[in-house]
């Protein structure tokens, strides 16, 4: 005698609320998504293998780009305000502190400093600012601003002294930012690169891997 077969029933699911659920979801990611805002000083910087990340506040950079462009960066508001008035006490430059703390980053000669600090914060593209001139021995403004910098912090924990240069940029101006760091007794700073793993069997690489720390 023959088995008797089954009906079979097709299968329907109802899809609907997981489409709803899917469209609120990449709505909600898409409004809420902020997408990092293009740097005004484009610097591509070599690859190393770093054990040591550069740190997020608390520092004076130095940035120099591809064209041998050099500009200053600092994130306390604080200190830039008492550079500022340092600047105008001993070069009477008329800077505006309140547009001066509140700048990002810096790169005009002493000179037209108050016409850079007088521009929209979207009009300051590092390939349209002439930069910190430091290649003339003679007029390297990079000392005075590592020396008045010192000064403020002076009686104060120093801040961490960083150089980002740009992979294309030469070596004279390179060789002028250490000897606005030398001049000033900054003997110490850390160079910011690219991050890279570090390569397989090397006794970093073996740190890394029982996640052993490294003594600096």
């Amino acid at each position: 005698m023959g088995r008797a077969k089954l009906p079979r029933k097709s299968t329907n699911i109802d899809m609907t609320a997981m489409c709803d659920v899917a469209f609120l979801l990449l709505s909600f990611f898409i409004l809420t998504t902020k997408f990092k805002p293009a740097e005004a000083i484009a610097v591509t910087t070599p690859n190393s293998v770093a054990a040591k990340v550069a740190p997020q506040k608390d520092y004076v950079m130095v940035i120099l780009d591809a064209n041998g462009k050099v500009f200053l960066e600092m994130d306390d508001e604080s200190k830039k305000e008492a550079i500022a008035n340092a600047l105008n006490s001993s070069r009477n430059l008329g800077l505006n502190t309140a547009a001066f703390k509140k700048s990002l980053f810096f790169g005009a000669p002493f000179g037209s400093l108050s016409s850079f600090l007088a521009l929209p914060e979207d009009q300051r593209k590092g390939d349209k600012l002439p930069g910190i001139p430091v290649l003339d021995t003679a007029n390297n403004e990079l000392v005075t601003w590592m020396r008045v910098t010192k000064e403020v912090y002076m009686g104060e924990k120093e801040p961490a002294f960083l150089l980002k240069g740009d992979n294309a940029a030469k070596f004279p101006a390179f060789k002028a930012i250490i000897d606005a760091f030398k001049k000033n007794d900054i003997l110490k700073f850390q160079m910011v690169t690219s991050p890279e793993a570090a390569p397989v069997g090397t006794d970093l690489w073996k740190m890394n891997q029982k996640g052993e720390k490294i003594e600096e």
